[in-house]
């Protein structure tokens, strides 16, 4: 019995010097701030008490697309289409409960629905009447769920390498973030260490063009993951788990849809946009040879390209009315 206890002992020893040594504390919220929220960075609380850390750009009186980013990343994901799109359209972006410098959410609600709610929030706060929504995976989700729920707010619909479809990958996706916050008890311990190294891995298992890789986005990624908050909030939400939208709803969308897809995604294949070409009743669907989970970024001019041609060609739905431009 002793000799057990003693075992005991020197493993929970062990155990804990390993916690001090590899643990990756909380990132300091002002440092954070002071570092990613320079202008035109903007923060909002909504009804609910979440804190929302947003960027609004672009003439107010211009047609507004209001873009959403995916799990664990935030709103500098849709840098370079701002950057193209701000001369032209009121480009409005936002960091989603538990992720960025928007921190956890006030009523602590991860799911879809919640996330939805938290969309129109915005949406009435900023006085947004009618406007183009625009998602990137889980943004992408969230972007149908609000369509779905909220048709008469939409003038259009943008959807990149968007979840959602009852369409899964037969192998594992390779993200080894992601599959360690899938894995109950694992994902506990990553509410305290999170490696840098796992933050630059799981992002080049994701994208397919390696370039955009580089040191300066792993740091943010790893910091805004580590924001107070927002590991307990990526862990609730995997605890949640993923459901898949029905044919019936999605095909009662009646807004004008882009789809944008890399065909090297490894996290939700093409197939997927596929399946949402073919159940949305007015969609177009263009896919990117060689690229991943993140055609706004791994082919940043390509993909502003084909969403500026769409934005002047398609009949969107503003204010009652149908438009072909601007």
């Amino acid at each position: 019995m002793r000799r057990l206890l003693k075992i005991t002992g020197v493993i929970a020893g062990i155990l804990a010097i390993c916690f001090v040594i590899f643990r990756t504390p909380d990132t300091d919220p002002a440092e954070m701030r002071a570092k990613y929220a320079s202008e035109p960075s903007q923060f909002v609380t909504l009804p609910d008490g979440t804190e929302v850390h947003y960027r609004d750009e672009g003439p107010r009186d211009a047609l507004p697309i209001l873009l959403l980013h995916g799990s664990n990343a935030d709103l500098s994901t849709w840098q370079p289409w701002a950057e193209a799109l701000r001369d032209d359209y009121r480009v409005i972006r936002f960091d989603q409960a538990g992720h960025g410098l928007t921190g956890k959410a006030g009523d602590s609600d991860y799911t879809r629905d919640g996330f939805i709610a938290d969309i129109l929030a915005f949406a009435d706060t900023l006085k947004l009447e009618r406007f183009v929504i625009g998602g990137n995976s889980m943004g992408g989700s969230h972007s149908v769920g609000f369509a779905i729920a909220h048709p008469e707010r939409l003038a259009g619909m943008i959807l990149v390498d968007a979840g959602g479809a009852p369409v899964r990958r037969e192998e594992s996706s390779g993200n080894t973030g992601f599959s360690i916050a899938a894995m109950p008890g694992v994902r506990q311990i990553a509410k305290q260490i999170t490696p840098r190294s796992l933050i630059e891995r799981s992002l080049r298992q994701s994208v397919s063009n390696q370039n955009i890789v580089t040191e300066a986005m792993i740091d943010r990624y790893w910091e805004m993951l580590r924001y107070p908050g927002n590991r307990a909030a990526t862990i609730e939400r995997f605890s949640i788990g993923w459901s898949s939208f029905d044919e019936s709803d999605v095909g009662q969308i009646t807004a004008p849809t882009l789809i944008l897809w890399g065909e090297e995604d490894t996290l939700i294949p093409l197939s997927a946009g596929e399946w949402y070409a073919d159940t949305l009743p007015n969609a177009q669907l263009i896919s990117y040879p060689g690229i991943g989970h993140l055609p706004q970024e791994e082919a940043a001019d390509q993909t502003v390209g084909d969403v500026q041609e769409w934005l002047v060609s398609a009949p969107l739905s503003i204010e009652g009315s149908e438009t072909s431009s601007l």
